[in-house]
């Protein structure tokens, strides 16, 4: 069965600051949607890709992921994180439940084989996985402006992608989600957490250099890693 990539660049980043959506943003001397596209295709794991683009820049991700032979589809996402996983649940719609799929957020240009391995490995007993990286700073909730919750920091690890799932457990999962009203989530493990109980969501290490340029700070990060790969 395949095992196909979904890179997710629908959002407009607005957080950097840069007047263009973070996915057009060059670094190393390359967009960083470029970037993240590469990253899979050239995965020997990696069967193929679908590029999920912000509205009215379609053209410009069309002419990006052109280079790459394993890309099958760019499409148009939606206003929201969720939107655009269902846009690309609609172009699989014809792929067999028991394939592969991993979503990627298009703004981790970064990511490296090593985690698309691990994601793999797992992949290959789990119907759930998702990447993380222990937490170095103490977690606390707030309400009010008042601590409320400390939890262990132990226990706890930030999420990065890919998310990796069985094509027809991600399926049900947003099946549910949508009829669900009250639906609101950040990623897709979340949804799997949330609507599919059930299913264990395995955790394989990520990796620091995996960072998710959302601020004015990661892109100047983002510059001296990509000069670091030269």
């Amino acid at each position: 069965m395949p095992t196909i990539a979904v890179v997710l660049a629908g959002g407009t980043g607005e957080r950097v600051g840069a007047g263009t959506p973070k996915q057009l943003i060059e670094v190393g001397g390359r967009p960083i949607l470029q970037h993240a596209i590469a990253a899979f295709d050239a995965h020997p794991g990696i069967d193929e890709v679908v590029v999920v683009m912000a509205s009215g820049h379609l053209r410009a991700a069309a002419a990006m992921a052109a280079p790459f032979g394993k890309v099958v589809a760019v499409v148009e996402g939606g206003e929201t994180r969720t939107a655009s996983t269902v846009a690309a649940l609609r172009v699989l719609s014809d792929r067999p439940d028991d394939s592969k799929v991993l979503f990627h957020d298009a703004a981790r240009p970064f990511v490296g084989p090593d985690v698309i391995d691990r994601t793999l490995e797992a992949l290959a007993t789990a119907e759930a996985v998702a990447v993380g990286v222990p937490t170095s700073d103490t977690i606390v909730e707030v309400s009010g402006g008042v601590v409320t919750g400390m939890p262990p920091r132990a226990s706890l690890c930030r999420f990065q992608t890919p998310q990796g799932f069985g094509l027809g457990t991600i399926r049900k999962a947003y099946e549910l989600a949508l009829a669900d009203p009250g639906l609101l989530a950040t990623d897709d493990c979340g949804i799997v957490h949330r609507y599919l109980p059930d299913v264990p969501i395995r955790v394989v290490a990520g990796d620091e250099r995996n960072l998710k340029v959302t601020h004015p700070l990661d892109v100047a990060i983002a510059g001296l890693l990509a000069a670091e790969d030269r």
